[in-house]
């Protein structure tokens, strides 16, 4: 099977997932080094899930490979259910009962809160989403 065809339009959603990936992986450094805002488990679950997307997008970049999604879907698919449910639990959706973080900091306690509803697994949710939008707005647009 051959690779899909070069678009200009597909190489820019890459890149924009790239974009995307490279501020939350640094956004999330910086909190934690130089804020010195420790994460929590389901912070660091979605560190896991982001980091590895900015490698798998630098490479498909440079060539230009489309066939990334595939790597980078999964990924950002489950990091974006572990957003959505550490945002659930911000918000009180879900029981503080059913949280991973029984021992250290708190997977429920605020440590950002700007404007009055951003918070870090917000920011987390709408980063990965993005990601996912434009991932599959690649897949559909290669399929042709």
């Amino acid at each position: 099977m051959s690779p899909p065809q070069i678009k200009p339009a597909h190489w820019n959603m890459i890149f924009l997932c790239w974009v995307i990936a490279a501020i939350s992986t640094l956004g999330s450094l910086f909190l934690s080094e130089v804020m010195a805002m420790p994460p929590c488990l389901l912070c660091w679950y979605q560190r896991i899930f982001m980091y590895p997307l900015l490698f798998i997008f630098s490479v498909g970049l440079f060539p230009f490979d489309a066939r990334c999604t595939r790597y980078a879907l999964p990924l950002a698919i489950g990091g974006w259910l572990v957003a959505l449910y550490h945002t659930l639990l911000y918000h009180g959706a879900i029981p503080e009962s059913m949280q991973p973080c029984s021992q250290g900091l708190s997977c429920a306690q605020m440590q950002l809160d700007l404007f009055g509803f951003i918070t870090i697994p917000l920011l987390s949710l709408v980063a990965f989403s993005l990601i996912i939008a434009l991932l599959f707005a690649v897949q559909k647009g290669t399929q042709k």
